[in-house]
C-alpha cells in the first residue's frame, strides 16, 4: 500500500480533488480537470505514432551517419541539422527528449544534443506558422533570429561543461 501511495499518491489525491469538484460544484476544479482530460488526450494521440517514429529512427538512422552530423566535427552545420531536425518534430518535448536519447547513444555530442532539445521547444513548424499569422512575420523572424545565437551558446557552453566533467547518460535498465 505504501508503495502504491508513494507512486500514485499525487495522481489520486488529483483524482479525489475532481470528484469533490463535481459534488460540490467547484468551478476551478471543473476547468481543472477539464484541461486535464484535454492534455491527456492530446498525449494519447501523439506519443504512440511519435514513439513508432522515433524507433524508426533509431533503427534506420546509421551510427556512422548521426556521428558525421552531430559528433565529433567542429563543423557548425551540426547545429543547422539540428534545428531542422528539431523543427521537424511534433509533439514537443515529449519526443524531443526521447529522439535525444538516440542521438546520445548513437553518438551525438552533448552540445548538438542540447542544440535539438531546445530548438525541438521554439522552433516547432506548427508553432511558428501559427505564431506568425497571429503575431506577424517579423516578430516571429525576429524571435527566431535572437534565439539561435542563445541556443547554439548555450548548447556548446553546457557541452564543454558536461564534456569536461565527464558525465554520462545513465542507463535506465530496470
Amino acid at each position: 500500500m505504501k508503495k502504491f501511495l508513494k507512486d500514485y499518491g499525487l495522481f489520486v489525491l488529483f483524482i479525489g480533488f475532481a470528484g469533490l469538484s463535481r459534488v460540490f460544484h467547484y468551478d476551478f476544479g471543473l476547468r481543472i480537470f477539464d484541461n486535464f482530460l484535454v492534455f491527456a488526450r492530446d498525449m494519447v494521440l501523439i506519443i504512440p505514432p511519435a514513439f513508432v517514429l522515433i524507433g524508426l529512427f533509431d533503427v534506420w538512422a546509421k551510427k556512422e551517419k548521426v556521428q558525421k552530423h552531430f559528433g565529433s566535427t567542429t563543423n557548425p552545420m551540426r547545429f543547422i541539422w539540428a534545428v531542422l531536425l528539431a523543427s521537424t518534430t511534433v509533439g514537443g518535448t515529449f519526443v524531443a527528449f526521447p529522439l535525444a536519447n538516440s542521438l546520445y547513444h548513437k553518438g551525438a555530442k552533448y552540445s548538438s544534443i542540447l542544440s535539438y532539445v531546445t530548438a525541438a521547444s521554439l522552433f516547432m513548424i506548427p508553432m511558428t506558422i501559427m505564431e506568425a499569422g497571429m503575431l506577424g512575420l517579423k516578430f516571429t523572424a525576429i524571435r527566431l533570429l535572437s534565439s539561435l545565437p542563445l541556443i547554439f551558446l548555450g548548447a556548446v557552453y553546457l557541452g564543454r561543461y558536461l564534456e569536461k566533467t565527464g558525465y554520462e547518460l545513465p542507463d535506465l535498465e530496470e
